[in-house]
């Protein structure tokens, strides 16, 4: 299984691509904007350049620092992220959030249990492996605040 988890951005691998076929004219091969683009789908392990495109473009780029929006156990939340790192199968990440207004995690009138802090596991599109009991992930990072 090919290992995507460091595919840069689908603007930063088409700007690879350009650099490949000009640094191929120069060596005398001339390579067409469509050649170069599935070269570069091949030096990341993919099939071809849309797998590789795929791939690149549903990934939520996050770094430690950033501000986020989404959604923690239904309950909608803007914060930072203060943890990040990667899950040793290359899908997930950990996250560690730090939300700007504490939410609630209950949804009991009688009581409440408020999270400012939360840590969870998303995929590379920002949602989380585990589901609410109506199906719904139990965090969503969208991206930026």
């Amino acid at each position: 299984m090919t290992d995507f988890s460091n595919v840069p951005s689908t603007d930063a691998l088409k700007l690879q691509a350009k650099r490949l076929r000009q640094q191929l004219k120069t060596s005398g091969v001339e390579v067409g904007h469509s050649k170069s683009l599935e070269l570069v789908a091949q030096q990341y392990g993919a099939r071809d350049w849309n797998t590789l495109q795929a791939r690149s473009s549903n990934r939520l780029q996050l770094r430690v620092g950033d501000r986020v929006r989404g959604r923690y156990l239904g309950q909608a939340f803007t914060g930072e992220i203060r943890g990040l790192s990667l899950m040793g199968d290359g899908e997930h990440r950990q996250v560690t959030l730090h939300f700007d207004t504490p939410v609630d995690v209950v949804q009991f009138e009688s009581f409440s249990a408020l999270r400012q802090r939360v840590k969870g596991v998303i995929g590379w599109g920002g949602c989380s492996p585990q589901k609410t009991s109506d199906g719904v992930p139990q965090l969503i990072v969208e991206g930026p605040a």
